[in-house]
């Protein structure tokens, strides 16, 4: 079902799977369930670790932003004000000034740093937030792909003396992405976004695509070098060792819900969720296997395991009375939880457990004392099947063309494009495909695939949400 109806399939999960509710009654708005949020909260640990390990620290700035600040920044603003919600009210009183609910943050960050820095000695400044953002999404909705409300959207902000220093930037939230990316086991294309479709008020947009089962690509990060663009508008100067005043230079890049969606359908299965160690919930789920006659050994060889476990993995053990084994299995096989410990008396007679893994359905008996050893290296077997297995099917929907009337609309189409705007937007236009940019790490030389020129540049494009 995953390959063959793929969005019937995802929106199956999303709700077997408890990770959100959709039925709140506001388009492109859902509710975080307890067992999603945890996902998503591990998700969002991980990249928190990385930024701070990178020098980044994290602030919280506030929702609202005056009319007058969000419209600063020209280019910025246009490219977002169809997409603004407006707060003109305060009770039954007009305000003064529009509000707005944040798009995203340039425009609410950028005039309280000018009054943080001053110095050259001040820089780099590099901060970050997770917080939720609102859009007004005209396009189809869809959980966690396509939100008015981006309830996991961590954006970074950094200040640089040079713009030297925030190429290098650029530079680093690239490795820090690929760091992150890596430890879910999601494979990822890098790509520059062609000029018409970058980030409002940038010089030029780097972004992260995946693939998703049913062949389209999906954009799960953004890194943006803003140079001098917002910082001239908000005056954020800085005094130079010479004494002059130069204004920084900027970069900015950011993640969504969609990583937790492509977590959700790159690893899943015909049989729900299929979940990594690090980011999920439990990581181990005991079931025992009770009989009248020997409930209470079982009870207690169960919990004297659970005891022993749950000192260094997220442990949950299952004594549902009124659920069978089987129900059990299917429960926790749906949740993705990626060992599950069967514990039965004939186990506690031969002194083993029956551990099931999730990702391969292989059931293992494993000595009692030899179960912490052979859980650790069972997850890092686990982590490196599940990365193995996507990038290999992540690289089967990956073809070289060479011609348009070889494109294929259910593929990630490698291709020699001169760069031009008009090239690429004809493309577009003929093909139904979007543009999703100049490989960063690949170059042939060939012909433009439409005027014919040569060049050495490989873009790519792809039916996308």
């Amino acid at each position: 079902m995953k390959d063959n109806n793929f969005s019937e399939w995802y929106n199956e999960i999303i709700e077997k799977a408890e990770i959100l509710d959709v039925r709140y009654p506001v388009k492109g708005l859902y509710i975080w369930l307890p067992y999603g949020l945890r996902i998503r909260n591990n998700i969002i640990s991980i990249i928190k670790q990385i930024l701070e390990a990178h020098g980044h620290e994290e602030v919280l700035f506030p929702l609202l932003i005056p009319e007058n600040l969000l419209r600063k920044e020209s280019e910025h603003i246009k490219g977002f004000e169809e997409q603004v919600y407006w707060v003109t009210k305060g009770g039954d009183k007009e305000l003064n000034v529009k509000l707005a609910l944040r798009p995203t943050s340039e425009t609410a960050i950028y005039p309280i740093v000018a009054l943080w820095i001053k110095s050259h000695k001040d820089l780099p400044l590099k901060i970050y937030q997770v917080v939720n953002v609102f859009r007004y999404e005209t396009k189809h909705t869809r959980p966690l792909i396509r939100l008015r409300e981006i309830t996991t959207f961590k954006e970074a902000h950094t200040f640089h003396k040079s713009m030297e220093e925030a190429e290098e930037q650029v530079k680093e939230a690239i490795e820090i992405y690929k760091k992150f990316f890596d430890k879910l086991a999601i494979p990822y294309m890098i790509n520059r976004r062609p000029d018409w479709d970058k980030f409002p008020g940038a010089l030029y947009t780097i972004a992260f695509d995946t693939i998703f089962p049913d062949g389209r690509t999906l954009q799960i990060a953004t890194i943006h070098n803003l140079g001098q663009n917002f910082s001239k508008p908000f005056d954020i100067k800085f005094e130079k060792i010479d004494g002059s005043f130069d204004h920084v230079y900027q970069t900015c890049y950011g993640i969504s819900d969609r990583v937790v969606a492509s977590v959700i359908a790159i690893h899943g299965d015909k049989d729900g969720l299929v979940l990594l160690p690090d980011i999920s919930p439990y990581q181990i789920v005991i079931v025992p296997i009770i009989y009248k006659d020997s409930k209470k050994i079982v009870l207690e060889n169960s919990m004297e395991i659970y005891k022993r476990l749950s000192k260094k993995y997220r442990v949950y053990i299952d004594l549902r009375e009124d659920e069978t084994p089987g129900s059990k299995f299917y429960y926790w096989e749906m949740k993705g939880i990626p060992l599950r410990i069967e514990i039965g008396p004939k186990d506690i007679k031969e002194n083993v457990v029956t551990i099931f893994r999730r990702d391969t359905k292989e059931r293992l008996k494993v000595e009692n004392d030899s179960i912490e050893k052979f859980i650790n290296d069972l997850f890092n077997d686990i982590y490196n099947n599940l990365r193995s297995k996507a990038w290999k099917r992540f690289e089967e929907k990956i073809v070289r063309i060479y011609s348009l009337n070889d494109i294929k609309s259910g593929c990630v189409n490698e291709i020699n494009l001169c760069g031009k705007d008009s090239c690429g937007k004809y493309l577009e236009d003929k093909t139904g495909l979007r543009v999703l940019g100049e490989a960063i790490d690949k170059k042939e030389h060939g012909s433009c695939i439409v005027c014919k020129e040569l060049t050495d540049k490989i873009y790519r494009i792809a039916k996308s949400y």
